[in-house]
């Protein structure tokens, strides 16, 4: 039996929500834009539930800001990551019309139906499914915030336009910062990648295509230590981690790819996170409180891909319509406890 705490928020209003405004309360509310959240939204309209995706500031998530998707399934030729994203967007608002581009500013999964609220106000679901995912980590060095929008970029998708013809440094050796290397080669004349260890950690495709790419050289055994500039950048002073070494890298740019941060901030408190803040589901997966689900790379730190992300969304979507009987009828009976006695 699923055990709900039901609070007096239940019948009082919340900010930025009437008291009886049914129109925005859901069977799902979806947190999240990217690959697990769009294909939860298909397989939500699919089952007939009337949801609700709140897909943030960049609907279609990281994929978005990929160049080319090589191992989506369907896709023998690859597609561009901007057109992946646009393409599950179109096929989730096929089935759900609640597509919003607005963020999360805080939620309560004590009360019932949870509350999840925006700058516009209150949404209420039955269920809810977290699929917030990552965002960039920070090298955390002098000269970084400073000159971030100024040279300092995570995205070379967005910015390596403005690099034609110009140095750039990438920072980083796994899958993103290879990958995003590589794409750089079409504007700069020259990617240096500094890397901490001798050796990358990218899938040994992308190492093969990078070593044979004549714009790209590599700094191993070295971390960046501050990023100098004027009003933009103009270099990054590093240090040989087996010398000690410093010396100075001339660039225009600095482009970052050194891991990801699971999205989960607001949910801190209201679901279990492990220790390095993703959200912990099962196999099915569901969250330590009942009817709140998660997917995609905010609940999964091992296999961050849009074709995994979309799969665990599906999973959640489906797990939390086979979950609204039980909790209904578990609302059913709290409600009769409740009730005055005649």
């Amino acid at each position: 039996m699923l055990d709900f705490k039901l609070t007096q928020q239940q019948s009082e209003d919340q900010p930025g929500v009437d008291v009886g405004q049914e129109d925005r309360v859901y069977d799902l509310i979806i947190i999240g834009g990217g690959p697990a959240g769009l294909t939860a939204a298909i397989y939500a309209g699919r089952a007939a539930l009337k949801a609700v995706v709140l897909a943030g500031s960049l609907p279609g998530g990281q994929v978005a800001n990929t160049e080319l998707v090589e191992n989506f399934p369907g896709f023998p030729k690859g597609i561009g990551g901007p057109d992946l994203a646009q393409r599950v967007h179109q096929q989730a608002k096929k089935f759900v019309a609640d597509v919003v581009q607005e963020g999360v500013r805080e939620v309560d999964f004590a009360a019932y139906p949870r509350h999840v609220r925006t700058s516009s106000g209150t949404y209420r679901g039955r269920t809810v499914i977290i699929a917030t995912g990552t965002f960039p980590r920070r090298l955390g060095i002098r000269g970084e915030s400073e000159f971030f929008g100024r040279g300092v970029s995570t995205c070379a998708t967005c910015d390596g336009f403005f690099y034609k013809d110009r140095r750039v440094v990438v920072v980083g050796g796994g899958d993103s910062a290879v990958e995003e290397g590589l794409f750089l080669t079409k504007f700069a004349r020259q990617v240096v990648v500094i890397h901490r260890r001798d050796e990358l950690r990218a899938s040994p495709i992308l190492q093969e295509r990078a070593f044979a790419n004549p714009k790209m050289r590599f700094v191993w055994d070295t971390v960046a230590e501050e990023i100098l500039g004027d009003q933009t950048v103009n270099g990054v002073r590093v240090r040989n981690v087996k010398t000690g070494e410093i010396s100075t890298i001339e660039t225009d740019g600095v482009f970052v790819y050194i891991g990801l941060i699971p999205a989960t901030k607001v949910f801190k408190g209201q679901v279990d996170l492990d220790a390095n803040g993703y959200v912990i589901t099962d196999q099915r997966q569901r969250t330590n409180v009942p009817g709140v689900f998660a997917a995609g790379d905010v609940q999964n730190p091992d296999f961050r891909q849009a074709v995994v992300a979309a799969g665990s969304g599906a999973v959640a979507a489906m797990a939390a319509s086979r979950s609204l009987p039980e909790i209904r009828l578990a609302m059913e009976e709290k409600a009769r406890e409740r009730a005055p006695a005649t």
